[in-house]
């Protein structure tokens, strides 16, 4: 009786599960998972499975993301919070804090971030003619740890409002509701605090209160 077994039928026997295993998962958690967890968030959640992308109504045209902050340095738009991303602010492609301590110079010395902020601020506020004597709160003069925060609190939003009230030609109250209607409360009613989302905020502030009539 020969006992020899054939060493090829062997290896065969050894790969041939290895192999159909190795397929059968590429195919259903690389194609086949994946589609259906996109199909889900297209039907159920469309605006977050596509970025949260935010359109201008009037022209149809994609603005930005409700999640990632942009720039504004115009006295005539509410600011968001600093970025310390680079080359340039709110560089997706490259999410990170500033990484300085809390007394480095840097960051909170004479002529460091923290201080060319508030120099900022105030001479925006200077320029229309009013003192602000409330508070900088923390948020207008630091970054976020991830550089893309696009929110400010509503103590931040309120601070500017004297300031877009004039430039906006109109008055605090309106400003203010506006602030208002724009606050978004804490996630579930428990995560996180109230806060502004400056893009929105100022898309709003553009198609109610265009600043083309505010300075004729």
């Amino acid at each position: 009786m020969n006992t020899q077994t054939n060493p090829s039928a062997s290896l065969i026997q050894i790969v041939r599960p290895a192999l159909v295993a190795l397929l059968s998962f590429t195919v259903i958690t690389g194609m086949l998972y994946p589609a259906l967890i996109t199909g889900i968030a297209q039907v159920i959640f469309p605006s977050q499975a596509n970025g949260s992308l935010i359109v201008d109504e009037t022209t149809g045209v994609v603005v930005g993301s409700a999640l990632i902050g942009q720039e504004f340095t115009s006295p005539s738009y509410f600011w968001g919070r600093l970025s310390a991303t680079g080359p340039v602010p709110y560089n997706a492609a490259a999410s990170s804090g500033s990484n300085y301590g809390p007394l480095n110079p840097a960051l909170v010395g004479a002529d460091g971030i923290v201080q060319t902020r508030i120099t900022a601020l105030q001479a925006a506020d200077a320029a229309v003619g009013i003192t602000n004597p409330a508070l900088i709160p923390v948020d207008l003069v630091t970054a976020s740890g991830s550089g893309l925060d696009p929110h400010i609190s509503p103590a931040a939003a309120q601070y500017q409002v004297a300031r877009i009230a004039i430039l906006r030609a109109t008055d605090t109250a309106t400003i203010q509701a506006l602030v208002d209607e724009f606050t978004e409360g804490r996630t579930l009613a428990l995560l996180g605090d109230p806060r502004v989302n400056v893009l929105r905020l100022n898309l709003a502030l553009d198609e109610r209160y265009p600043l083309a009539e505010a300075l004729q």
